[in-house]
This record gives C-alpha cells, structure tokens and sequence, in this order.
C-alpha cells in the first residue's frame, strides 16, 4: 500500500534537487555554494516556491516558471546594504536591501528591497549569517572608499593639520556609525531568537568597549 505522506516527500525531495541542479549550473567557475533555502509549502499555496542561495560571489533566488524553467535574480555582495530576519514558530522571513548601482558607488539612493517569506527557518538563518558577514566586509571597503574619495576631493590640501583633523573625524564618525549598526544587527538576531539574551549582553558589552 502507497504512503501518501511518503510520495508527497519524495516529490518534494526531487522538486528541490532539480531546483539546486538548475542553480548550480548557473555558478560561475570559480563560485562556490555556500548555502540555501526553501519557502515551506505551507507558505507557497498561490505561487511556485522560491529557492534562495547565498555563494561565494552573490545571493541568488530561483523560482519556477508555470510552463516550466526557472527565472533567477540576485545581488552580488558588493551591492547589499542590509539584511534583515525575522523566525516564527515554523518559519522565517529575509529581507534583503541593495543597491541598484556597481561595485563600490557610495552615492547610489536608489535600492532593491527583496523579501522571502516562509523560508525553513535554520536554513535562512544560515543564509542570514553569510549576508552578515558580507555586509560587514564590504561596508568597510565602502566606508575606505569613501574616505579616499573625500580625500581627493580636498586636493590633498594641510592647513594647520585640518585635513588630518578631518580625516581623524571622520574616521570616528564612521566608528561610531558602525557600532550603531553592529548593536542593531545583535538585536535582531536576538528578536529572531538566532543567539541568547547572554550572547548579545557579550556582544554589546564588546561594541561599547570599543568606542
């Protein structure tokens, strides 16, 4: 006798690794995956599930055409300005904030705003974590960029020590604003229950001795 609860699994099962399958013919050479995640079917009744990744080079969604194929987007991690979880009981929810612009543009004001609800919610918990570490790395080379940039604005001009005062300023401004986000990402993943109410007292406790 057939088990349905068993074939309903298996069809799942082989959906998603046609799925992966499709993504990782889209990895460049040299790109490796690092992780990925998939809408729960509870939360995908009126439209085809959608697949996010997240590699060595770029996150990554996939969702399946009705006919048949796939349509994928992504954000490669030198455009991402923030990202944001948000778990349930059952699942959780990742929002992603990019820019529109390349590489290390500053100036850009006009954003990609993408949001994956439903997603099993260790594996956009893992997916999160990789956004964070993106972002931090490429905030600071921002943050380096915009300093340079700042810098030959002024012409490479000293009078009385002003450009170091103002290089020395801003480079505390730029601390301080990053201490700001760095307790905000704490929090968040705190409200997403992603680490304990005494880890975040261990990282706050960290961002504040280094101000």
């Amino acid at each position: 006798m057939n088990d349905p609860a068993a074939a309903l699994q298996s069809d799942e099962d082989s959906s998603i690794a046609e799925a992966l399958a499709t993504l990782k013919g889209l990895l460049t050479v040299d790109e490796t995956l690092e992780a990925w995640a998939v809408q729960h079917r509870l939360f995908a009744i009126a439209h085809r599930r959608v697949l996010i990744a997240a590699t060595t080079g770029r996150f990554i969604s996939l969702s399946r055409r009705l006919i048949g194929g796939y349509d994928s987007a992504d954000i490669r991690w030198q455009d991402l300005k923030e990202s944001h979880i948000k778990a349930g009981i059952i699942a959780a929810d990742l929002t992603l904030v990019a820019q529109s612009s390349a590489d290390l543009n500053i100036a850009s004001e006009v954003n990609r705003v993408w949001t994956f609800e439903g997603l099993r919610k260790d594996q956009a918990a893992a997916i999160y974590r990789i956004c964070q570490q993106h972002d931090q790395v490429w905030r600071e080379k921002r943050r380096v960029r915009e300093l340079e940039e700042l810098r030959a604005r002024s012409g490479g001009v000293q009078i009385g020590g002003g450009q170091n005062q103002f290089a020395a300023a801003d480079s505390t401004a730029g601390a301080e604003s990053e201490s700001a986000r760095r307790l905000r990402q704490a929090r968040e993943m705190l409200d997403a229950k992603l680490i304990s109410d005494a880890e975040f007292e261990t990282i706050k406790a960290k961002i504040i001795a280094n101000l």
